[in-house]
């Protein structure tokens, strides 16, 4: 709770404790983004929408990919107010949608500290690495553990 507080971080936490840390934080009035990797997971929390959906992600992702907001337009207005981002089920994720987004929030967050990781604003990070991990066709073992958050 005290990250949300404008001192930013970078967590990962199961995701029962998020209902509980959601509404403690938009009871207070604060402004919660919670994205989810698929759509069933997004069904979970209360105002989820898709990762890709909320951040603009690329479809074809590669290592200098950046999503599709710009500084001054009605999302990057949203990432500038939130005071923390929930995301579910980032092991279904390649690493390459993680810096996507980090280069994106460097660009359009204004007066946090560009030298943190996604420019300072707090993100929960969640998930099961027991469940599914993303795909990479024709890869090993090796392949997917490299395209994975870790």
């Amino acid at each position: 709770m005290n990250a949300v507080k404008k001192k930013g971080g970078v967590f990962f936490l199961y995701a029962f404790v998020w209902k509980t840390l959601s509404a403690a934080i938009r009871s207070k009035g604060e402004v919660i983004i919670n994205v989810a990797s698929s759509g069933i997971a997004s069904l979970l929390l209360s105002g989820c929408r898709k990762t890709h959906l909320r951040f603009h992600i690329p479809i074809n992702l590669n290592v200098n990919s950046f999503c599709s907001i710009t500084p001054g337009n009605n999302v990057a207005s949203l990432l500038n107010k939130a005071n923390l981002i929930l995301w579910d089920e980032d092991p279904m994720m390649h690493r390459h949608c993680f810096e996507g987004v980090d280069r994106t929030l460097r660009d359009v967050i204004l007066l946090l500290d560009i030298d943190k990781p996604f420019r300072g604003k707090t993100i929960v990070f969640g998930g099961d690495f027991r469940q599914i991990l993303l795909v990479i066709q024709r890869g090993n073992r090796s392949d997917i553990m490299q395209a994975s958050l870790h």
